[in-house]
């Protein structure tokens, strides 16, 4: 999915076609059904009666071993070999950050794209990797008895950390492999996984942006699409090409209505397994948070384009680099607000309970696992408010610099209350001053920062109330950017040199300071460490608790259920091409060429639906009848992206990139009704290589399976 986790009338039609409201159905009715945990299924357990069932397909293991070898991690990304020369495919918004690192002087990758037109041009990536996963090995037991071995949930807590820490170093001694364990079933079984880490990777192909992201962040999340959203990368060791025997072919005969396909690639996370507290706390404190700070900052941007058009690109390009996070967020809270979507969860986990109640073994071990959990989210509600207010200042995003600012002079008034000759040697005298500037930043956006500073202020306000002494100290009963000039007309932190200042005068003037953004400070270093201390504490009695209602899922469903998706690891999902209802029409199963020069002239070769001037004019010979992206119902999420869609044959038909806005609540729950994958057709990939970039070299490999000689 795009990368980059104004309230217009564009958004608000949007955002009324995302879920049905349900007002005609009997909330009383609504049953959860067999794939509301979606389609994510786990290589540890591979549904090969489920795939002959549904589809008369005769998979085994060697199948699925294959599958899985083929396909690879990336940072945040899914990529896949499709030859046996290390050629490997992802999406280009997976490469973004690549090209832009990768751009030499005199050239803009981004814009035109790149192509290494020999193996000696193909640009080596620095501090990049990709990895296979080799080893599954379960090791359920030995992780559940080091827990249960113990009285105190603390003790159990700890015990579970050190026995995973254990087999993670073992295996890493024996093997030297990259090791990680992962709960599956909501911590009912663990599994170790191992991975084969390539480290040196390099770029080989990359279409220009305005073709691989046609539309923008306005198509984001949308189909009909029409991107070419794909770059190409190839894996070495020892400086040759690494010989990857499995990888996928590339098929061109297309993808028939009915016809199995598979998503192969590694899904960040869900929470689809999740009880209803855990549920309910998402939606009143965790969301509505993040959906505030990203929303407010998010139509800010949009505003400040109208007051300072000088820098409109500029602050549109920041609001595509969390117009996708902005777009999740938002969709995923309303998701969490359907009555609908929440009482097939609830029908979910009532059928849940009455198994387990029904069973004297089962109620005694687990019977009251959701009244624990219950317990244990009231006591966050307590405290994840404050602690959220104070950790606003440390958004990486939208926090603004004034705050770290702040917390920098009052660390820096921590060791300038000791003794000279105690003091670190860039906090002494002869050093001071070279510290002091090097700590505070000479290009410094205020538009920026003090856009950021109130909406943080108001982000405070939100969790801690109009009445709290911290709110009425930054804000003063202001209301949005006025906030800011409050602050910054009662503070030294608009001006550097009043900052420094006060640093040499020493410790007792800063704490002696009547700034408000020094008593954030002071205020934050006095609570976060107890809210965090007791965070902490809820969230390991929370574990040990997921733990056992994993293990009451799995004791029920057995593994018919496919598990949550969990840090990025291998999955595959199956489904079909399927179309769907919008804005009261149907969406076609593929889009074609045809459809991008439409949408091209209808919107006045206009951003973003310009094209490059390779794209403006189709060459001869370049059937625009070409399928270029279609829809199905595979159930991917944020991390998927860069998956193969590959069918029976394990051939690749297709590259995933994206979801339809229906598909965003998949990360709670996946309703099939609507929830779609947005895919590139292989041949689109194909046909636009050879013939728009004139890349054969890439082109014959794709088809062929190996690289030409050079």
């Amino acid at each position: 999915m795009n990368k980059s986790l104004h309230i217009s009338a564009f958004m608000l039609i949007l955002f009324a076609y995302v879920l049905p409201l349900h007002a005609q159905v009997n909330l009383d009715t609504v049953r959860s059904q067999k794939f509301d945990t979606g389609k994510m299924w786990s290589f540890d357990y591979p549904p090969i009666d489920y795939l002959k069932s549904t589809y008369g397909l005769k998979t085994d293991e060697a199948w699925f071993e294959d599958v899985r070898l083929s396909a690879l991690r990336l940072p945040n990304c899914t990529s896949s070999f499709v030859s046996e020369n290390g050629l490997m495919m992802t999406n280009h918004h997976c490469a973004r950050a690549i090209l832009e690192r990768l751009t030499k002087e005199g050239e803009d990758l981004i814009k035109n794209g790149f192509f290494a037109k020999t193996m000696a041009e193909e640009r080596k990536i620095s501090g990049y990797y990709a990895d296979q996963l080799v080893l599954i090995k379960d090791v359920t037991d030995e992780i559940q008895n080091a827990a249960a071995n113990n009285a105190t949930i603390l003790e159990k807590a700890n015990s579970k950390k050190a026995k995973i820490k254990e087999i993670i170093d073992q295996t890493l001694k024996e093997t030297g492999l990259t090791c990680i364990i992962i709960p599956l079933f909501n911590g009912g079984k663990y599994s170790l996984y191992g991975y084969k880490r390539f480290t040196d990777i390099r770029l080989v192909f990359a279409p220009d942006m305005q073709i691989a992201y046609f539309g923008g962040d306005f198509d984001n999340f949308t189909y009909p699409r029409y991107n070419l959203d794909c770059s190409f990368f190839r894996a070495y060791e020892n400086d040759k090409p690494v010989n990857s025997t499995n990888y996928f072919k590339f098929s061109l005969d297309g993808i028939k209505p009915g016809e199995p396909i598979f998503t192969v690639g590694n899904p960040g996370g869900t929470n689809r397994m999740k009880s209803i507290a855990q549920m309910e706390y998402a939606r009143d404190i965790s969301y509505r948070n993040n959906v505030f700070l990203f929303d407010s900052y998010y139509y800010a941007l949009e505003d400040l384009k109208k007051e300072e058009p000088s820098r409109a690109k500029e602050l549109e390009d920041l609001r595509v680099d969390i117009g996708n996070s902005q777009k999740v967020l938002a969709t995923t809270l309303k998701g969490l607000q359907d009555p609908y979507v929440m009482a097939k969860k609830k029908d979910f986990q009532k059928k849940l309970q009455e198994a387990v109640w029904n069973d004297s073994d089962l109620k005694e071990k687990y019977g009251k696992v959701w009244e624990n959990i219950e317990n244990t989210r009231a006591e966050m509600r307590k405290i994840g408010p404050k602690l959220s207010a104070y950790m606003a200042s440390q958004n990486f995003m939208i926090g603004s610099k004034y705050f770290k600012i702040a917390k920098d002079l009052m660390d820096i008034a921590k060791e300038l209350k000791k003794p000279e000759n105690e003091r670190a040697v860039q906090f002494t005298a002869a050093k001071l001053d070279s510290t002091l500037k090097a700590k505070f930043p000479e290009k410094f956006d205020k538009l920026i920062e003090q856009t950021k500073l109130w909406i943080n202020a108001e982000y405070i306000r939100l969790n801690l109330g109009n009445d709290d002494p911290l709110v009425k100290k930054l804000c003063d009963n202001k209301r949005g950017k006025e906030i800011a000039k409050y602050i910054l007309s009662n503070s030294i932190f608009d001006d550097m040199d009043d900052v420094i200042d006060l640093a040499k005068e020493g410790y007792d003037a800063i704490m002696k300071s009547d700034d408000p953004l020094l008593f954030f400070v002071k205020e934050y270093d006095t609570n976060i460490p107890q809210l965090q201390k007791q965070a902490q504490e809820i969230t390991d009695t929370e574990n040990i608790l997921d733990d056992m209602l994993g293990q009451a899922i799995v004791k029920v469903y057995g593994y018919s259920l496919s598990p949550d998706a969990v840090n990025l690891t291998l999955r595959l999902s199956d489904g079909t091409l399927k179309g769907f209802d919008y804005n009261g029409t149907k969406a076609p199963l593929f889009t074609t060429f045809y459809g991008m020069y439409d949408r091209y002239f209808s919107f006045f070769k206009e951003y973003p639906w310009d094209l490059h001037e390779r794209w403006e004019k189709a060459p001869s010979g370049f059937d625009l009848n070409t399928p270029f992206n279609f829809v199905s119902n595979n159930d991917i999420v944020g991390g998927n992206s860069g998956s193969a869609v590959i069918n029976q044959n394990a051939e690749i038909v297709g590259l995933a990139f994206d979801g339809n806005i229906d598909s965003i609540i998949g990360n709670y729950i996946y309703i099939p009704h609507n929830n779609r994958m947005v895919a590139v057709d292989s041949r689109a990939l194909y046909y636009a290589i050879k013939k728009v970039y004139v890349a054969d070299r890439i082109s014959d490999e794709l088809k062929d399976g190996k690289m030409m000689k050079e």
